[in-house]
């Protein structure tokens, strides 16, 4: 029946689409306590309130695109979006290395990789959703084009290092909260957040060249533009000196536009078998 309903939502317009989007963002926010908390609470954390009503109606946005992003035509998908500096994956595909593209939760992050892979074939990491039956649908969706999936565990890791050291590109979102063991306490917009160390790993092992890149969504459905910079990960850094450095990148990207990030996403929780940090502190000055 879900697969049903986002079929037929995929042939609705996209400004359509966002417009319910933005009134489901609202709807959901003033009914459900937890969502509105986790919210609330992050976009404060990050100093970022004066955005709150704005990151309301994105988040809706970000739910009812994705029938489009995932179900429409892939020229129709394609054409709603364009490129902007796409020269500097070129300068670092010059110089003859892979490829870590580095998405955080910002804007329409599933369109990211489909625009990106038309020029560059490239491998993303992923992690099944907990609702099997959009499983098809989002396998499908990432499949297209040049796009590869790795599954988010050893074996997908090791996919991933096998793509780099051949000189490929791959894709990870490094501001997903990774399971216990994957990842060490480092500060997210002035809080500890558990952040995954594998970008850090992978790029000292095969000297990747790093792209940060986030499709921004247009105002009034008018489609997305997905922008690139460069970033160079200083050599010789502990993991947690890594998932800082790479925090701080990610937070400048959020600056650009905060309304569009994924706010209501748990980002400072403990995964199971974590210790969380202000035990961590205890430990070290006992």
């Amino acid at each position: 029946m879900l697969v049903l309903l986002f079929r037929l939502l995929s042939y609705l317009p996209l400004p359509v689409l966002h417009a319910l989007g933005v009134a489901a963002g609202w709807l959901v926010y003033l009914a459900s306590p937890r969502y509105r908390k986790h919210l609330r609470n992050n976009i404060h954390q990050a100093g970022l309130g004066q955005h709150l009503s704005a990151a309301i109606g994105e988040a809706g946005k970000n739910v009812l695109e994705l029938p489009f992003i995932w179900c429409a035509a892939p020229e129709r998908v394609l054409r709603s979006g364009r490129i902007e500096n796409w020269a500097v994956v070129e300068a670092a595909r010059a110089k003859g290395k892979g490829l870590l593209f580095l998405t955080p939760h910002l804007g329409c992050f599933e369109i990211s990789a489909q625009l990106a892979s038309v020029h560059e074939p490239m491998t993303v990491m992923y992690r099944p959703p907990k609702q099997a039956a959009l499983k098809p649908l989002i396998e499908g969706a990432r499949a297209r084009t040049n796009l590869s999936l790795a599954p988010a565990n050893l074996s997908g890791v090791r996919s991933l290092f096998k793509v780099l050291k051949r000189g490929g590109a791959i894709g990870v979102l490094p501001d997903q909260v990774p399971q216990n063991g994957e990842g060490v306490w480092a500060d997210f917009f002035g809080k500890p957040a558990y952040t995954m160390t594998l970008p850090g790993k992978l790029a000292e092992m095969t000297d990747a060249a790093i792209v940060l890149a986030y499709a921004e969504r247009l105002p009034r459905g008018k489609g997305y533009v997905l922008h690139m910079s460069s970033f160079e990960l200083p050599t010789g850094l502990s993991p947690q000196q890594q998932a800082t450095a790479i925090n701080a990148a990610m937070e400048k990207l959020i600056l650009r536009c905060p309304a569009q990030y994924f706010w209501s996403y748990n980002h400072y929780k403990v995964p199971s078998g974590v210790t969380p940090p202000d035990a961590q502190s205890d430990g070290k000055e006992n």
